[in-house]
């Protein structure tokens, strides 16, 4: 009669990584990685693209401040009218928010949805410069039109994010 074997218990690779912890150092986002493509540090804890949907829906709930704002116009490299434009919003709706204000649900909807392309474009292509830099350059896989071009709305911003899933995996794009 064959021996029956008890499961071992998992111990995590390092001791001071929990088991929770371990699947994210495996993937490359452990430690200071973590927080590393994270852009709306008071809304968010992790990097936006790495958030759950019910994340998502507190953070926008929540709604987003303006310092969060800040934050994303600093990272992306987008000036007050760019941000605008991006947002399909006046420069004005933006600039008169106090720091700790936070603007309404579907505008925070919007920051937070550009702050998940970015944050995922950080992701993929590793460095936030790089990736800013694309975003302004007219790409071949959009038939010549410039990424930052199509983000003023929800189906532009998800073809863009599409495209940077394929470049995340190796597809010509």
């Amino acid at each position: 009669m064959a021996k029956k074997s008890t499961p071992k218990e998992y111990e995590p690779r390092d001791e001071n990584v929990s088991m929770l912890e371990e699947p994210m150092e495996m993937y490359g986002y452990a430690g200071a990685n973590v927080g590393k493509w994270a852009i709306l540090s008071g809304a968010a804890s992790k990097p936006e693209s790495q958030m759950t949907s019910f994340e998502k829906m507190d953070v926008v709930r929540n709604g987003v401040s303006k310092k969060d704002l800040e934050l994303l116009k600093k990272k992306a490299a987008l000036d007050y009218s760019m941000l605008a434009k991006a947002l399909s919003v006046t420069r004005a709706t933006l600039i008169n928010k106090k720091k700790e204000q936070k603007f309404n649900m579907a505008l925070s909807e919007k920051i937070f949805s550009l702050a998940d392309l970015y944050s995922f474009g950080f992701e993929v292509f590793g460095d936030e410069s790089l990736f800013n830099q694309w975003m302004l350059n007219p790409n071949r896989a959009l038939g010549g039109q410039v990424p930052y071009d199509l983000i003023d709305n929800q189906y532009g911003r998800e073809e863009i994010k599409n495209l940077i899933g394929r470049i995340a995996y190796g597809v010509y794009s």
